[in-house]
């Protein structure tokens, strides 16, 4: 633990002045963790998780070794026509995850308020910013983003296509469901097309995109039988593959390496020992630092988090053999799209796949979408039988942790469920 703080010190200090040899460090740094992912995994993981990490840091390590073979994205932006144009995605919310795991996240978020970012915007992009500002991350070849499901969405991208001088293109996503709303996206799809064989040069093949497309579909449908398998099995669970699950799930659908990962799951789910201790759904962002959730959670019998919703946003009931529309459907029927209510719905459904006991609801700091549902969906989760817990935090700075009262709410709710 010390090694990390004295790592994320020095990445502090050094982008302040000296953000080129910041940047070699901390690439130097994620290529030492990748090599001990590789060479020497945690043994308690399954096989897949263990396949995930190395996945999820590969992913990461791209944009900083060729930046111009880089698109900046948000989360929920389909990435199949990119990786048809040659391009790695470098998704803001998962370098600033990277980043406050190196425990450098507390200098990059103050360098973003200086620069006038409120300290109520989400502290994901908030730190992907002061980063950007310090120079320590590169300039991608171009940004693709949509206006789904973050507000801070709107000026992130701004801001960075301002800063980096990078040529931008916004998906807007309207809060209807109607085929209407699914042509008025296909369409954006079909100019980021034309967009992104301009900055490339080179020319996307529908026939071929088509077929990553229903490899994406696969890859969903996988890890949808994986959910549905594991309420009977015992799944060790970290706190960290859950949360790359909801990255690739969503920035590496298309890739064989995401599909291989999920039918890794699923081979591992047939072998795992029978389910034992309680069971966890997590809704919304999860704090992997928190100590208080490390001893509530971390690879422990007594209780495992068996599912995250941002891993299962996808609406597999709608598709089409169009890929354009294939993937403007992805963002129409995405859970978090629309009213509040259709992601409580969408959990509620979760939850009871994996027959969990228990739901946690993460209020991470600056969503105003998931902290002006909470109220609602405890009401709707309980109404349908399942006890929930409203825990407020930060799924990435560290100084709104509240470590004391995180701990003793969560012992209690976890007691609650040995109770009933």
């Amino acid at each position: 633990m010390q090694v990390i703080e004295t790592f994320g010190h020095y990445i502090e200090k050094m982008s302040e002045t000296e953000p080129s040899r910041a940047r070699r460090l901390l690439k130097t740094g994620w290529q030492a963790q990748n090599l001990k992912y590789r060479f020497a995994p945690d043994k308690r993981l399954l096989p897949a998780d263990q396949y995930l990490a190395r996945l999820m840091m590969d992913t990461m390590l791209q944009p900083l070794k060729k930046p111009d073979q880089s698109v900046l994205v948000s989360v929920f932006t389909p990435c199949e026509l990119m990786q048809e144009a040659g391009l790695s995605p470098y998704n803001v919310e998962a370098f600033s995850c990277y980043l406050s795991a190196s425990k450098a996240e507390r200098a990059l978020l103050q360098t973003a308020e200086d620069f006038g970012i409120s300290e109520t915007l989400c502290s994901y992009h908030k730190t992907f910013i002061g980063a950007a500002r310090r120079g320590l991350l590169p300039a991608p070849r171009c940004i693709v983003y949509t206006s789904l499901a973050c507000d801070a969405n709107l000026l992130t991208f701004k801001e960075m296509a301002d800063f980096y001088q990078a040529p931008c293109f916004a998906i807007d996503v309207p809060a209807g469901h109607t085929e209407a709303d699914i042509a008025y996206v296909a369409d954006q799809f079909r100019d980021l097309k034309r967009f992104l064989e301009k900055q490339t040069g080179k020319t996307i093949d529908e026939e071929r995109l088509g077929e990553r497309l229903k490899r994406s579909r696969r890859t969903l449908e996988n890890y949808d039988r994986f959910q549905k398998g594991r309420v009977d099995k015992y799944i060790p669970a970290d706190l960290v593959s859950p949360m790359y699950c909801g990255m690739t799930n969503n920035i590496l659908l298309g890739t064989e390496e995401e599909e291989r990962y999920t039918a890794r799951l699923l081979a591992d789910m047939e072998k795992a020992g029978p389910a034992r201790g309680k069971r966890i759904y997590w809704m919304h962002t999860l704090p992997f630092w928190s100590q208080a959730v490390k001893d509530a959670f971390l690879l422990k019998e007594s209780a495992q988090i068996v599912g995250c919703e941002l891993a299962q946003v996808s609406d597999l009931e709608h598709h089409s053999d169009d890929p354009y529309e294939d993937m403007a459907m992805r963002l129409v029927y995405n859970s978090l799209n629309g009213s509040i209510t259709r992601r409580i719905d969408a959990g509620i459904r979760h939850t009871k796949e994996t027959q969990a006991d228990g739901v946690i609801w993460f209020n991470h700091w600056g969503c105003k979408h998931t902290l002006g549902g909470s109220q609602l969906a405890k009401k709707k989760f309980e109404a349908e039988g399942i006890p929930t817990l409203i825990l407020d935090g930060d799924g990435c700075d560290r100084s709104h942790g509240g470590e004391g009262q995180t701990s003793t709410r969560l012992g209690a709710f976890l007691e609650m469920l040995g109770e009933g």
